[in-house]
């Protein structure tokens, strides 16, 4: 256990975000004595310690007090570690609403960079990372209330990824739960479009997630497409609809044709790898050259929005093993790449193997950087530019998801979820509806349960609280 002696415990929270930064899924504790680190506001300096080492630090007048203990305390364990982590204090997860706002006051692109440098030590790249995504995502930020989205869950896979804590159970263990989920689905989709059309509300985009949409039958996608275009699409004018197809083993030519036959106009074929030893490891039931037939086949059905997601990070992987993924993905050319950065869920196996102090592997943080960098390229080379990004806690390297996109390729509802101005509607199981009051610059979630079986058995429930929530807004 690290023990920590604070003097001034109203910054309890903040010093443990940046302790947990360097010494990620360690137990950290605060105490009045036998501490191995002490940390000290001593008016205009903040003094870090610990056995070997001290660390004065002046206070910067420009920012809060709280954000000078976190960049003393930064400083000192980025020494005390040799730990190069590019983001600074940010431990936010939507770091360039910062940028975003700087923007709307009139700043310049120097000026933000140097905030970021200033205020939270973060590194130029990272702060010019998110002044780029700022300048883009200005021109898709929702500013009307009328104008909403659709997202529908899909809680079924082929198989549970080793690093997942969605909704995701494998299809395989529960196929007798898929048709009456997805009658139970169906009732709550007409719920909504009902309300949707009686408030006359106008639907941006629809996006159809999981899971994985695609791992149950054909027959069955069938069914829950022609509803979702029947209640959700039809008439709506709806700009975007995409289909998180991610796992090429779930996929079929009927399952693409259905897709063009309901007006599907962006999909994502997610490998995470391009290393068919890393696939196995994670826990997946298909190789990498079928990711590559399911792209292609895809492409020759006519689909010219597709999305790639990879994963830094993954266990065993090195720098050499993402060189290869963003070869193969450089080959196949999609319209956009998702990078995300390997995160440790507690909801899975991977989080429960730590747990059981089992052998995982630690990549250096100099590797992590060089393989970010290396993924970077990759978009630079397929003229890319990142459009929307966010950050997860407990990620290997501290480091950050992002969305390139080639122009007019942007995942619209990407940016409009991560941005939190648009209300986005959510159906099916453990989907988190957030309802956006503009005018009062606040947001409530309504979240459906997440076991299958209870959001079967409790759809009136929950189509009926979800309406008295929209009805407060509408």
């Amino acid at each position: 256990m690290i023990k920590i002696h604070l003097d001034n415990l109203k910054f309890r929270y903040d010093v443990y975000q940046i302790f947990n930064l360097f010494y990620n899924l360690e137990n950290i504790g605060f105490v009045e004595e036998d501490a191995d680190f002490s940390i000290s506001d001593k008016g205009n300096i903040i003094e870090v310690s610990d056995d070997n080492f001290r660390l004065e630090f002046i206070k910067r007048a420009e920012i809060k007090t709280k954000e000078n203990i976190k960049l003393a305390v930064f400083k000192f364990l980025k020494s005390k570690t040799g730990k190069d982590l590019p983001w600074g204090t940010l431990i936010g997860i939507r770091p360039s609403k910062i940028a975003l706002g700087l923007l709307e006051k009139g700043k310049t692109e120097e000026e933000i960079i140097q905030y970021y440098n200033n205020c939270f030590n973060t590194r130029r790249d990272k702060a010019k990372l998110c002044y780029d995504v700022a300048l883009l995502e200005k021109k898709f930020i929702n500013k009307d209330s009328h104008v909403i989205s659709i997202y529908i869950g899909m809680p079924f896979c082929p198989t549970r990824c080793l690093y997942c804590s969605f909704a995701s159970n494998p299809i395989a263990s529960c196929i007798n739960l898929v048709n009456p989920y997805l009658q139970a689905l169906e009732k709550e989709i007409r719920s909504i479009s009902r309300f949707i059309k009686e408030k006359k509300l106008k639907v941006q985009c629809v996006y159809f997630g999981g899971g994985t949409p695609t791992s149950v039958d054909d027959k069955c996608f069938d069914y829950i497409m022609k509803c979702i275009f029947d209640n959700l699409v039809l008439e709506m004018g709806v700009e975007e609809f995409t289909v998180e197809c991610g796992r090429p083993d779930s996929l079929s030519e009927n399952k693409f044709l259905t897709m063009r036959n309901y007006n599907v106009n962006r999909i994502s074929i997610n490998p995470q790898t391009m290393n068919d030893e890393t696939l196995k490891r994670i826990g997946r039931n298909h190789c990498s050259k079928e990711v590559i037939e399911k792209f292609n086949q895809a492409r020759s059905l006519g689909f010219n929005n597709i999305n790639m997601d990879i994963i830094v990070g993954l266990l065993g992987e090195g720098i050499k093993d993402i060189e290869n993924t963003c070869e193969s993905i450089f080959k196949l050319n999609p319209d956009s790449v998702t990078v995300h950065g390997l995160s440790i869920k507690r909801a899975s196996k991977l989080h429960e193997n730590i747990v059981n102090n089992r052998n995982l592997g630690n990549l250096l943080q100099e590797e992590m950087n060089s393989m970010y960098e290396r993924t970077f390229q990759l978009a630079k080379d397929l003229d890319m530019k990142p459009y929307y990004m966010y950050r997860q806690k407990n990620m290997f390297g501290n480091m950050e998801n992002v969305g390139y996109a080639k122009p007019f390729k942007e995942g619209i509802y990407n940016i409009q979820m991560i941005e939190e101005k648009q209300t986005i509607i959510a159906v099916g199981a453990d989907a988190v509806s957030k309802v956006v009051f503009l005018e009062e610059n606040r947001i409530e979630r309504f979240g459906n349960v997440k076991d299958v079986r209870e959001y079967i058995n409790r759809i009136d429930e929950m189509i009926e609280k979800k309406l008295q929530l929209l009805n407060i807004l509408y």
